[in-house]
Formats: C-alpha cells, sequence, structure tokens
C-alpha cells in the first residue's frame, strides 16, 4: 500500500489544518497526491509550500460527479473533509448532516466505482460524549451529544461497515483535540489552542467556558499524521472494519493548558470565565491500546513541544507581536462573567 512510493493518494479537505498537514507529508514521502475541497473552511494557503506538487480539485463532495473525478486512479483516500465544530452543528444540524454524511456516503460509492484500495476515515473523539468511563475505549458505548458529533459516528459506521460487507477496505480513526500550525483562531468556532493562543499574544483574557477544570487529550497534528499513514499501510486483516481512537493518551485541564502556554509564550496568560456551551462534553483522555496493536501507533510529539511548535509558527505568522510586552509568566483570573 503507503509502503511504495508513488501510491496515488487523495486528501478530501486537503486544504484545511490537518489536511494540508496530511498532504504535505505525503508528498515528503514520494506519494502522487490529489487534495478535493469545497474551501468551505480550508485555505488554497495552506498548500502553498506544495501547490506545484499536488492536484487540486476544488468541488463539493454532496456531488457525485466531484466524487468520481476525485477518486479516479486513487489508491488510497484519506477522508478528512468535514464540518467541524459542535456549537456550529447546534445552530445548522442539517449542514453537519450534509457534510459530514451525506458527502461520505457519495464519496464511498465512488470508491467502491473506482476500486480504490481503502479509506482512512477521520472521525472524533466527540462520538463518545459524556460516558464516564476514562480512558475512553472503542468498546464503549457511543453517546453523541451534538449534531456534529452524531454526524462523525455516522460517517465512520457507514465506513467500517462498506468494509465488513467487503466492499472497500476501511479503517476510522477517532481524533481526541487536534492542535498545531495553521489551525485558524479566527472563526466563530475555532478550537480551543489556537484561540488561547490568539489571546495571549493580543493581551487579552482568554475565554473558559465553565470552570476550567475539564480535561481534554490535546494531540498535535504531527501525530494524527503519522496515524493516518500507519493506518494507510497496515494488512488488510489487521485494520480493515476497524475503529482506534488517535490521541496523545495525557488529559489536561483548560486551567492547566493556560499554564504550560503561558511557560512557552512567556507572556501573561489570565482567563474570564464564562457559562458552559452546550454539548461539550467533561472530560475526555483517549485509550491508545487498540491503535497501538493495530497498526502501531504512538504519540512522537508531548503536547509541551507541540505547543512550543505551534507558537513558534503564531509567532512568525504574527506582525503585531513585537509590539506585545513580554511579561514574567503567571496565571490568573478574571471574575465570571454572567
Amino acid at each position: 500500500m503507503l509502503a511504495v512510493r508513488g501510491s496515488q493518494c487523495l486528501v478530501t479537505g486537503g486544504a484545511g489544518f490537518i489536511g494540508s498537514h496530511l498532504t504535505e507529508r505525503l508528498v515528503e514521502l514520494g506519494h502522487r497526491v490529489r487534495v478535493v475541497d469545497n474551501l468551505s473552511t480550508g485555505e488554497e494557503a495552506n498548500l502553498a509550500g506544495v501547490a506545484d506538487a499536488i492536484e487540486f480539485l476544488r468541488g463539493d463532495l454532496c456531488d457525485p460527479a466531484v466524487c468520481r473525478r476525485a477518486v479516479a486512479g486513487v489508491d488510497v483516500v484519506f477522508h478528512v473533509a468535514a464540518l467541524p465544530s459542535v456549537p456550529r452543528s447546534i445552530k445548522d444540524p442539517w449542514g453537519s448532516h450534509d457534510a459530514n454524511v451525506n458527502a461520505t456516503m457519495r464519496l464511498l460509492e465512488a470508491c467502491v466505482e473506482a476500486k480504490v484500495r481503502r479509506v482512512v476515515y477521520s472521525s472524533s473523539s466527540s462520538v463518545y460524549g459524556d460516558t464516564p468511563v476514562l480512558p475512553k475505549t472503542e468498546s464503549v458505548e457511543p453517546l453523541p451529544r451534538s449534531p456534529y458529533a452524531t454526524s462523525k459516528l455516522a460517517g465512520e459506521q457507514y465506513v467500517l461497515a462498506f468494509a465488513r460487507a467487503g466492499m472497500i477496505e476501511g479503517v476510522a480513526l477517532r481524533y481526541f483535540n487536534v492542535f498545531g500550525p495553521r489551525q485558524s483562531p479566527h472563526s466563530a468556532y475555532a478550537a480551543v489552542i489556537p484561540m488561547f493562543f490568539q489571546a495571549v499574544l493580543e493581551g487579552r483574557p482568554a475565554v473558559v467556558f465553565g470552570d476550567g477544570e475539564q480535561t481534554r487529550d490535546f494531540t498535535y497534528v504531527d501525530n494524527v499524521v503519522d496515524a493516518n499513514l500507519l493506518a494507510a499501510s497496515a494488512p488488510t486483516d489487521k485494520v480493515s472494519g476497524w475503529v482506534a481512537n488517535v490521541g496523545a493518551g495525557v488529559r489536561t485541564s483548560l486551567l492547566g493548558l493556560l499554564e504550560m502556554i503561558s511557560v512557552v509564550t512567556g507572556l501573561q496568560a489570565v482567563c474570564v470565565k464564562q457559562p458552559p456551551r452546550s454539548g461539550d462534553v467533561r472530560d475526555s483522555l483517549a485509550s491508545l491500546e487498540r491503535a497501538t496493536r493495530l497498526f502501531g501507533y504512538r504519540p512522537n510529539v508531548a503536547l509541551k513541544e507541540g505547543l512550543r511548535r505551534t507558537w513558534d509558527w503564531v509567532a512568525s505568522s504574527a506582525p503585531t507581536l513585537a509590539g506585545v510586552p513580554r511579561r514574567t509568566p503567571r496565571i490568573g483570573l478574571v471574575r465570571q462573567q454572567a
């Protein structure tokens, strides 16, 4: 499979945060890469470093014609494309369903017709919901708390059902709170780490929803790319029809994260608390036993190192950084807003 240089790969959502990192790695390894993206959340600028080495197709995977064109001649599909965010899905559940379920079904149909060998599906730890078991194991009953989580669960189950029916090889990876360079802080639905970095950069309090003691398994993007490549290369009888967690295997509270960001940046980090958001889970931690057993996954980049690499990118991308005064690192709280 991907052990051989020159495999034809498709990365859906390849202009997005995770997809662009995966695309770059595939190019570095000598594979031929096609990217399909409708640019609803991704940006072509994310692919600037490999623009001349890939084929870029702009289109929506809900369109069967786009799917057929995207998978033509492809060996492996990395299905990263999705409409992310729990809060966004609560406001627009049909948007999540169309982008994450209907598009996945169209893509799978096209893959079967084109005789694609394997699909590696990007799922989400949000499918677990607030199950009390920690760490989260794949055998735990999913209890999704949002349309987004439900749509990701539906997508992964379709991929696995197609695989178990012998229609295609398929494996699903449940990501835990991925972060890294090129993750935008500017969306209303931005993830917590880029939002924290942006707040520190601008010298304002970071917003924490809830008491800040809720925990997450923050996973640096290079670890996720590693997992995709391992899942694409593993023997069929090992991975096809299975779902596996991809995380760091360590949980960190939001307040603990803010303290670590303060140390990494050397800038003052304070926060303001706001009420919890609907659909958010309390605690999250990945069991990595199955991913290690099935395809040898182990996280190579720890949280602090990932934060340092991400801050280096944030700092180099922000011309205003020079105007931000350096302070002795400290953590503080601002009184909760009503």
